[in-house]
């Protein structure tokens, strides 16, 4: 469901975000991605639909992760 997609989404962003030119395209969407997964299935583990909400949990921290990375990685190599 959308928790196990956010896992992967998550853990894609956290992986693209430590590369400095191609971060900024694959990171930053695979982490807004993984964050709106992430809560589309907290929501359906509320409504009772879903029974992952581990897994949409930490597809939602991983996407709050990447970004933050992201933005890290980027300080460090623009010279700011």
């Amino acid at each position: 469901g959308a928790g196990s997609i956010a896992v992967g989404v998550g853990w894609c962003g956290v992986v693209f975000a430590f590369v400095p030119i191609v971060g900024g395209f694959v990171a930053v969407p695979a982490s807004v991605m993984a964050v709106a997964l992430g809560l589309v299935g907290l929501w359906r583990v509320d409504k009772g639909i879903a029974t992952n909400g581990g897994q949409a949990l930490a597809g939602s921290v991983l996407g709050i992760l990447s970004v933050l990375i992201f933005f890290l990685v980027f300080a460090a190599t623009s010279g700011l």
